[in-house]
């Protein structure tokens, strides 16, 4: 398998560079720097309204700039000819030997297209396989948004329905990425966690967990957006639950 292994860093951040690069020293697989973006890029779109409606809230420099970031990565992907994109960010703790076993899977073989390797949230799960890719791994699905794009894998398939879904920006990149209701995709996880986050200080607005008043233009757009959502999502969640037949998972089971 071809696994681009990207690490998406700040070209100015010199210590969570060096930290990271210090922590990677021993490892044999050949990951690299991408540059993080600081605003929107081409091919993106932003009507500050609609990230109200769809979030609560409007959405912050530091948000754009992240969503800009793993979207361009994305993209990048998909102009190579690797199979497989592994996305680390630069405050991440690494179990660099799972990673070396899990870059040579074929995760579309197994009907993955979207791997997360780290969660923010506790929220609804159920789990698809234990000792998937080695032993005491499992592979898990959420039920809901985990949040957190520490680190995670997608397939050629996963990008290439996540890059035009996801053009229009309408909320944080994290959270568009685990709406598993709305684009399809299903939101998979290994657990235990190979990769953790360290407790660094945020490069994105804290002004992002204040109360926000909803202008009143916008709240009844925002009402039906809400109930139209939680519809979607409970009648995603029960056909998942009750999907138990042709799954390709097991294909990961260490024998």
């Amino acid at each position: 398998m071809r696994t681009s292994i990207v690490v998406i860093s700040l070209p100015e951040a010199a210590d969570r560079r060096a930290t990271f690069a210090t922590r990677a020293a021993k490892t044999s697989l050949p990951w690299r720097w991408f540059d993080a973006r600081r605003e929107l890029g081409p091919g993106l779109e932003h009507d500050p309204d609609e990230a109200i409606v769809a979030k609560g809230r409007p959405m912050y420099p530091g948000e754009l700039g992240c969503y800009a970031s793993h979207y361009a990565a994305w993209t990048s992907f998909l102009e190579s000819d690797a199979d497989q994109l592994l996305v680390l960010e630069d405050d991440t703790i690494v179990d660099w030997g799972f990673l070396a076993a899990m870059v040579e899977v074929d995760l579309a073989a197994a009907g993955i297209a979207y791997l997360r390797l780290y969660a923010k949230r506790p929220c609804p799960f159920r789990t698809l396989l234990t000792n998937a890719i080695v032993r005491q791994r499992s592979i898990i699905e959420f039920f809901d948004r985990p949040l957190g794009t520490q680190g995670y894998v997608l397939t050629r398939a996963g990008a290439g329905r996540l890059v035009p879904h996801c053009r229009r920006v309408r909320r944080p990149i994290d959270d568009e990425l685990d709406r598993s209701w709305d684009h399809g995709i299903r939101t998979l996880c290994v657990f235990p966690f190979p990769v953790i986050e360290e407790s660094t200080a945020s490069g994105i607005e804290a002004a992002r967990w204040d109360p926000y008043v909803m202008p009143r233009r916008l709240r009844l757009r925002r009402y039906r957006t809400r109930l139209t959502d939680r519809a979607l999502k409970i009648r995603r969640s029960l056909r998942r639950l009750s999907d138990r037949d042709g799954s390709r998972l097991h294909t990961l089971v260490v024998a």
